[in-house]
């Protein structure tokens, strides 16, 4: 792609204040999904009783459909990310409103809207623009005093915890607590707030253990396991032992026939055997450098609505790989957290895509 520095056209002024680095990870990151799709899907696929590239076929087309709404919204200005943000956040909380009274219930958790034949996970949907605005509102309770942001911040977090927990979904919520945490603390909010927050989110944790049978159970199951025990994340540990450091083959792995979830929650550990330790570290430093990479231009950003902006997306997308991963590892009991553009899911690629989409657009330079 060529342009000249005369050329006043959108798309030229895209091209030369793009974060290039960050453009090019992410786009790594989307083509390592498309190879490591190949290695996990095709057997899920066989015993679910679809064709083998099924799940491959559908990687493809979310995947180069993400990466045309990444493009577009990296186009965007600031004001209209958050416009955008403010849109999607009343459609996802719509959405989550529906699934309450119309959605699929799936292991115990009704956390789905069938759309046109697709299941569709509003919550996905609602994490970037959740950060987004709240954002914004903490930026505008510390420049505009009159303004309420900081309880405003407070309501729609309160909201929206409120509905992740109905359905249950206590991985998401603990996700979007900890991101929301860390933008009120940066954000600088008064302390005595903050040490509610603290005392807040650890009462939630021990509510989520005492009133969710099957968190218990994970908890249990993770702080003392029992001897024999072969749940998902035990037989992950072994993919790691049987890949080494450089893996078994491509497609030479084994575990993955056992593991019901290969091909979404445990991709990594479909990896780890097949790949090896060495390219499970590779993948941790690539979505290190995303990450560090977007922090890194928040640090030189003047407007402290856009730079909470840029902190909440990146610590959304990190934090959801880093879950996952530990999971995969055995650091962390089971969550049902996706590992971004590596796992399949149609909503988990889109949402990550919009969330990446808003974070190449507020990194942009602009002038001073």
């Amino acid at each position: 792609m060529s342009f000249s520095r005369e050329d006043r056209s959108r798309l030229a002024g895209w091209w030369f204040t793009v974060d290039r680095a960050l453009l090019v990870a992410i786009f790594i990151l989307i083509g390592a999904g498309l190879v490591f799709s190949l290695a996990a899907s095709p057997a899920v696929a066989l015993k679910k009783g679809f064709s083998a590239y099924h799940f491959v076929e559908r990687q493809v087309f979310f995947s180069a459909l993400g990466a045309m709404i990444l493009l577009l919204l990296s186009l965007f200005t600031p004001r209209e990310a958050r416009r955008f943000s403010f849109a999607l956040l009343f459609i996802a909380i719509a959405g989550l409103v529906a699934v309450h009274f119309a959605g699929q219930e799936i292991n115990g958790a009704r956390r789905w809207l069938s759309l046109a034949g697709h299941s569709v996970q509003p919550s996905e949907f609602l994490k970037p623009a959740f950060v987004v605005v709240s954002g914004w509102l903490l930026a505008e309770a510390r420049t505009r005093p009159e303004m309420p942001g900081l309880w405003l911040a407070i309501g729609l977090y309160a909201l929206v915890a409120c509905f992740l927990v109905l359905q249950p979904d206590v991985g998401q919520t603990l996700l979007l607590s900890l991101v929301w945490s860390a933008l009120f603390f940066v954000s600088g909010q008064p302390l005595i707030y903050a040490a509610a927050i603290v005392a807040i989110g650890l009462g939630g944790i021990v509510g989520a253990y005492v009133a969710f049978p099957h968190v218990q159970a994970r908890v249990d199951r993770f702080l003392d396991p029992a001897p024999g025990d072969n749940s998902q994340v035990d037989r992950a540990l072994q993919s790691f032992t049987q890949g080494g450091f450089f893996g078994r083959g491509p497609g030479e792995g084994t575990i993955k026939t056992s593991l019901p979830d290969a091909h979404t929650d445990f991709i990594f550990a479909v990896i780890a055997e097949e790949y090896g330790a060495i390219a499970c570290l590779a993948i941790v430093l690539l979505f290190a450098f995303i990450v560090l990479r977007a922090l890194y231009r928040a640090g030189q950003e003047r407007d402290l609505a856009t730079k909470l902006a840029i902190i909440g997306l990146a610590l959304v997308f990190g934090l959801q790989a880093l879950f996952n991963m530990g999971v995969n590892v055995g650091l962390l009991p089971a969550k049902g957290i996706t590992l971004p553009y590596l796992s399949a899911g149609g909503s988990s690629t889109l949402a990550i895509s919009i969330t990446l989409g808003l974070l190449l657009a507020l990194t942009r330079r602009r002038a001073a």
